[in-house]
């Protein structure tokens, strides 16, 4: 059984391996902060690494453990004699953005003690200059902010061809009854042609053939799907590029029972010709049964 990509998580404290962490967390990565370095090889024998649901493993190792510098070297390498396919991806900063994310965290350096702050960020990187060395992936992060990193983290995941694709998901629901607070984007299409007038559809749902067919047989439905469709096609890579796990699409309508369960419906047809990770649920579709 093929064996999941390893990214090894390291570099200097405060230069932001916690998101880079939580980005491949978000991305279907099994990751566990500050593993030691000599647990590494007892870890990968678990069934873990063969699960083939999820994209990989991700594991922050650091300066925080005692005795990991003298250690590392001899475990990495036998570990890729092995075959073990690891990257390792190592996150620094500049000293002034250092200083100053320390600063505001008014958290404690890991080789600050008996030292200044400036003194310890120093001596950690004249420490990790080997580590820093052999890497597979340098990053800077001087210049990101939070979702700038995770985007990047994501970016250098889905090279490695191990990212799990975003997870879509499409709900249909009413306007009278709320909407859906987890929703990403939500539109409106209570302009759309009503079913609920014509008696011999009024008991019927979206998800009937007779409903679908009254309300996409309509010139001004298919206007409006052509463009949002489009608009779609647009965003979901772009919304993936930028690292986002979960995606949203809310369609509402009055009540939640024609006009949006057909549209979605419709949408999830659409992207479902491309993409597995994809889901639909008519939140409202039995509420106004009765109406």
């Amino acid at each position: 059984m093929k064996r999941l990509t390893i990214i090894i998580i390291t570099g200097l404290a405060g230069s932001g391996k916690s998101t880079a962490m939580a980005a491949l967390e978000d991305a279907g990565f099994y990751c566990v902060d500050n593993m030691p370095v000599a647990l590494l090889p007892k870890f990968l024998q678990l069934p873990i690494e063969y699960n083939t649901e999820i994209a990989g493993i991700a594991l922050v190792m650091d300066l925080r453990e005692k005795g990991f510098l003298s250690k590392y070297s001899k475990i990495f390498k036998s570990l890729k004699k092995k075959g073990y396919p690891f990257e390792i991806l190592f996150l620094e900063a500049k000293e002034d953005v250092l200083v100053q994310r320390y600063s505001a965290t008014r958290r404690q350096h890991p080789l600050s003690q008996g030292k200044s702050l400036l003194e310890g960020i120093r001596a950690e990187r004249q420490q990790l200059e080997d580590l820093r060395a052999v890497s597979d992936k340098i990053i800077d992060t001087s210049n990101y902010n939070v979702h700038e990193l995770k985007a990047k983290v994501s970016e250098v995941a889905r090279k490695s061809k191990q990212i799990v694709a975003m997870r879509i998901q499409i709900v249909s629901f009413g306007f009278k009854y709320g909407v859906p607070l987890d929703a990403d984007l939500i539109i409106d299409v209570r302009f759309l042609i009503n079913p609920y007038f014509v008696a011999e559809l009024k008991h019927l749902d979206g998800e009937d053939a007779k409903i679908q067919d009254f309300i996409l047989s309509h010139e001004d439905t298919q206007t409006f799907l052509n463009k949002y469709l489009d608009l779609l096609d647009y965003l979901i890579p772009m919304y993936e590029k930028e690292g986002k796990a979960y995606l949203t699409v809310a369609i509402g309508c009055t009540g939640g029972r024609h006009r949006s369960v057909t549209i979605a419906r419709t949408i999830f047809d659409h992207i479902r010709k491309t993409r597995n990770q994809i889901e639909i649920a008519h939140r409202d579709i039995d509420l106004s049964a009765s109406l």
